[in-house]
């Protein structure tokens, strides 16, 4: 398929067929390579990256693709998706504590990361210093997509989770900015000048956020939507919304998208595993689509002479910036020296650096090309270094959590006639509601397991009958207990039949839950 980047003819119902075929075959492929890549510890970016590569003009697919500015487009597009997805998964109770902490990071970290990579860049590599700024600036943001799919396969400390999840979704803003500003005609702005940018887009867009998050769960909460589907449209909806509307007010919209699909994924939404699952899947796809056209964008024949500078400055980039942020910004914070090394690791790049590398190519910087070529090999060398190697270091450090009790997965719809809520719960395996009768659930007045079903047979339990894991209970709940229901349920899911004397009651207390209150 050479000439992908310039159409040279009118596009036909049988040039669609052909595109819809190659789309479905690089998604079935890559997901796919998603159980290679668990199997062997690879972070799936690189086996995204390798189809795109494969695909391109010096692979096998002999795709000639070259539009920068198209592949920026997509990218910040893929780059809101997987933000707001992340943003749904981040637990409030553990990322509350790490907001200070990350904050710092996010800020403080980053101007020093830059200034420590920037001045490697020029002294050791020669690059002028306004070519040197821009790298430093473009692989000093942690990407979110990385962080967020290695978190979740290594069980890591709620602090430690909280920061990096906080830091890669504050992070791009300042590093957007810094990279626009650096790209700009004439000479750079003073510091001060760029601080107070950096400032006033983050709060405009925190404030945009917020307001978008709060008044969209609001609104998903108090309206009874006709159909199940639509309340995943809406979810994702909301928080694109905040982006633009953060985007369009001259604020942070990567901010805005982050803290919107947080609100919402702390909120007690209808439908939640059905949202969250649609969200997941939208991420995935966002992810292969980006990684894929960033791959097709490579000329890896061209990169020979890049190779040598972007591990030098990787290697002052991983061993000496990273850790160095980390120590300064999280100077102020009693923060142990194993956490502090296990965040100087876990500061992965991914897509958002090799994003970023395409503005000066937009730009028109001199040697942008050298720009992009140096990112993108350091981010696919010390990816392929640090994503394995994470788990085994906090091993080393002691770091790494044996996971708790399952919890429970929990949906609810709502009875808008009825005044009420018809609550869906599974006992997954693991959950310590196993072996607990339904009398001693003690559920609040206004709330009663009304069904169980178990090995595809249902029948209405008494108050002795034993749960298992496996069962799905259907619970009915009116509109003032609802929520003193639900924490119940996840109490006793946590405790078991003694999860009052555990200090896990549902009256008032908060669960211990991923996705508290859902």
């Amino acid at each position: 398929m050479p000439g992908l980047a310039r159409r040279e003819q009118p596009l036909t119902v049988h040039h669609l067929n052909q595109l819809l075929l190659v789309c479905s075959l690089v998604l079935l492929v890559a997901v796919a390579a998603v159980r290679i890549s668990s199997r062997s510890g690879l972070p799936s970016l690189l086996v995204y990256l390798g189809i795109g590569i494969a695909m391109g003009q010096d692979g096998v697919g002999d795709v000639h693709f070259s539009n920068a500015e198209l592949t920026q487009v997509i990218g910040y597009a893929a780059l809101v998706v997987i933000l707001a997805e992340g943003g749904l998964g981040t637990k409030w109770k553990e990322i509350k504590p790490a907001l200070p902490a990350a904050t710092s990071l996010a800020l403080v970290g980053i101007a020093v990361s830059v200034g420590v990579t920037a001045t490697a860049a020029h002294y050791l590599i020669g690059l002028e210093w306004r070519q040197a700024l821009i790298i430093g600036a473009v692989v000093s943001s942690t990407d979110a997509a990385a962080v967020f799919s290695v978190l979740r396969k290594v069980p890591l400390p709620a602090r430690v989770t909280g920061i990096l999840e906080a830091e890669s979704g504050f992070n791009d803003a300042p590093v957007v900015i810094l990279v626009v500003a650096f790209c700009a005609a004439g000479p750079v702005e003073h510091w001060y000048v760029l601080l107070g940018e950096i400032a006033l887009e983050l709060a405009i867009g925190a404030a945009i956020g917020l307001a978008v998050g709060w008044l969209g769960s609001w609104g998903l909460r108090h309206v009874a939507l006709p159909a199940s589907g639509l309340y995943p449209i809406a979810a994702m909806a909301i928080a694109v919304t905040a982006y633009a509307a953060g985007a369009l007010a001259h604020g942070s919209g990567f901010l805005a998208v982050y803290l919107a699909a947080m609100m919402l994924g702390n909120a007690k939404l209808p439908h939640w595993p059905a949202t969250r699952g649609f969200a997941e899947g939208l991420g995935w796809i966002a992810q292969i689509g980006m990684f894929v056209l960033l791959g097709l964008l490579v000329t890896p024949h061209e990169m020979g002479d890049d190779i040598v500078p972007a591990l030098v400055i990787g290697l002052v980039l991983t061993m000496v910036a990273r850790p160095l942020s980390v120590v300064v910004g999280l100077l102020p914070f009693r923060i142990p020296w194993q956490e502090q090394t296990l965040l100087s690791w876990a500061g992965l790049r991914g897509a958002v650096p090799i994003i970023l590398a395409t503005i000066p190519m937009v730009s028109g910087i001199a040697e942008s090309r050298r720009i992009f070529n140096i990112v993108f090999v350091l981010v696919v060398a010390y990816t392929l270094i640090q994503g394995p190697t994470l788990p085994w270091l906090a091993r080393k450090l002691r770091l790494g959590e044996s996971e708790g009790a399952a919890d429970l997965g929990i949906e609810s719809a709502p009875l808008e006639r009825l005044r009420g809520h018809l609550l869906s719960v599974a006992i997954p395996k693991g959950s310590r509601m196993h072996g607990v009768e339904v009398a001693e659930l003690r559920m609040p007045s206004g709330a009663a397991v009304t069904l169980v079903v178990r090995d595809g047979t249902s029948f209405v339990p008494l108050p002795t009958t034993v749960l298992r894991r496996g069962d799905e209970l259907l619970v009915v709940a009116t509109d003032p207990v609802r929520d003193a229901a639900e924490r119940r349920l996840r109490a006793v899911g946590q405790g078991g039949k003694l999860a009052g004397w555990l200090g896990l009651a549902g009256n008032g207390a908060e669960p211990h839950s991923r996705h508290s209150g859902q």
